[in-house]
């Protein structure tokens, strides 16, 4: 991205945080309240050399060590383990074991000192024997454990999407933090071209002022240019580095690693769809909202669980050993039951858990309806943001080659005398709110090209064909 002289900057902190505002409300619904998708974890140590960092190198690092990331990942992983012992209250549990065993028994400590029976001490023992025994427990049907681990494999399917979820939000929050990296370096070259034509037009200033052809005040005014440009320019160089930081954090990029972005991205129009076509590719795309309703299906087989404790319960159990004084001298032993559980009064811990039940799934119901509505909005306001954007890049650059040639013509009306360095200075401001126009132009298009594939679900995969990088 390159422009001829300087953009204004007074207003760069507020525009940024609109944009900020405005990223925050795309990507804040879709992430868990327990992730941090600016957060990282530091990649290792520093090396020595520059690195050159392309937006998919950027993109890669993030979505390996992204607090985001991890922790959607590892959110997954205790679903899949939820699922598990969901799963093991249906399975066969076996066991086995070896014992040895001591005992001496006092019979007096029984009540039975009073009973004289002939051979029989007092203390029995110290006697011994040795058992080997297997086991075995099985539930032959429980609807409420068959509808449990129903739910939890569902919620496993819900927390895979929405790990997958993750991975485009992180798609979108990097391109934003790498778009803000390119859209400060040209500001930086915007404001020194701007500080190198301040200077040119002080120094003719003073050239005149020396030689009796210009007032004292175009010295003093041209002068205060050139210092609000070098302030200007201080800014610029500044929020540069604060938004390389910004980036590096949220990738994972080693603590203290110099590093340098590899592209720079510059303007390319796209063909998007209809707003039909895109939201019915969104709602085909969208991990979040497919998530959505596993989480509601997940809500009623849990529900189906809950109503389910009322029903009978059949299990068996058995184990089956070898006893003996030892192993050489032992017997076989074994013990089988077989029941049923029927629960008659539980003292409303059944009805409190459907009340629960209940209420958990209309909060997913609600949850997924709102997110049908949100892909709905994200989806339109991407497309509008979009046409708008394009429509400003367009008049912005109308705007810049105006403005230059504005600059020309007053500062050649100076030179001849015809004017003093009021009009040329005020050409200057506004050459340079022109070029602010056109730098913010850029980067409001390039990041609505990405929200709009974040919109359609389509950012992990598809990025570098909205962004056009490489």
């Amino acid at each position: 991205m390159t422009v001829r002289s300087t953009a204004n900057l007074r207003y760069g902190p507020l525009r940024l945080a609109v944009v900020l505002l405005a990223v925050f409300c795309i990507v804040a619904p879709t992430v868990a309240q327990n992730t941090d998708v600016m957060g990282s974890v530091p990649s290792g140590p520093a090396s020595n050399e520059v690195l050159r960092l392309t937006l998919r190198d950027a993109i890669d690092m993030a979505l390996r060590y992204n607090l985001g990331v991890i922790e959607s990942g590892q959110n997954a992983q205790i679903a899949r383990g939820q699922r598990l012992l969901a799963l093991s209250h249906l399975l066969p549990q076996v066991s086995a074991g070896i014992n040895e065993n001591v005992d001496q028994v006092n019979f007096t400590a029984l009540g039975l000192a009073a009973i004289k029976i002939p051979g029989i001490p007092a203390v029995a023992g110290p006697f011994s024997y040795s058992t080997a025994s297997a086991s075995l427990s099985q539930t032959l049907f429980s609807y409420e454990s068959i509808q449990r681990f129903r739910a939890a494999r569902t919620a496993d399917q819900a927390a895979q999407l929405s790990y997958k979820d993750t991975l485009d939000v992180i798609t979108l929050t990097v391109g934003n933090a790498y778009l803000e990296v390119i859209e400060a370096h040209s500001r930086i070259e915007a404001e020194e071209a701007q500080v190198q034509n301040a200077k040119a037009l002080y120094d003719q200033a003073v050239d005149e002022f020396q030689a009796g052809t210009s007032p004292r005040i175009d010295v003093t005014r041209t002068a205060v240019q050139l210092h609000t440009e070098e302030y200007n320019l201080s800014v610029a160089r500044n929020n540069f580095e604060v938004a390389k930081l910004t980036l590096g954090r949220a990738i994972g990029l080693p603590l203290g690693q110099v590093f340098d972005i590899a592209d720079q991205l510059p303007y390319a129009d796209i063909n998007p769809p209809t707003v039909e076509e895109a939201l019915k590719i969104a709602y085909n795309s969208r991990t979040d909202f497919r998530s959505a309703l596993n989480s509601a299906k997940s809500a009623e087989q849990a529900l189906s669980a809950a109503k389910g404790e009322r029903y009978p319960v059949v299990a068996v159990n058995g184990d089956y050993g070898d006893q003996g004084a030892t192993f050489g001298q032992s017997h076989g032993v074994f013990s089988f039951q077989a029941g049923i559980n029927v629960p008659i009064f539980t003292g409303g811990r059944i009805k409190g858990d459907i009340t629960q039940a209940e209420a958990t799934l209309r909060q997913r119901k609600a949850e997924s309806e709102n997110i049908r509505g949100q892909i709905d909005y994200d989806v339109r306001t991407a497309l509008l943001n979009l046409n708008a954007a394009k429509e400003q890049v367009d008049v912005a650059h109308q705007n810049v080659d105006l403005a230059n040639d504005n600059v020309a013509r007053s500062k050649e009306r100076f030179a001849a005398g015809v004017t003093d360095s009021v009009e040329v200075v005020q050409s200057e401001q506004s050459l340079a709110s022109a070029n602010d126009q056109y730098i913010t132009s850029l980067y409001s298009h390039n990041l609505a090209k990405l929200a709009l594939a974040r919109a359609l679900g389509v950012a992990r995969t598809n990025f570098s064909q909205y962004l056009g990088g490489r």
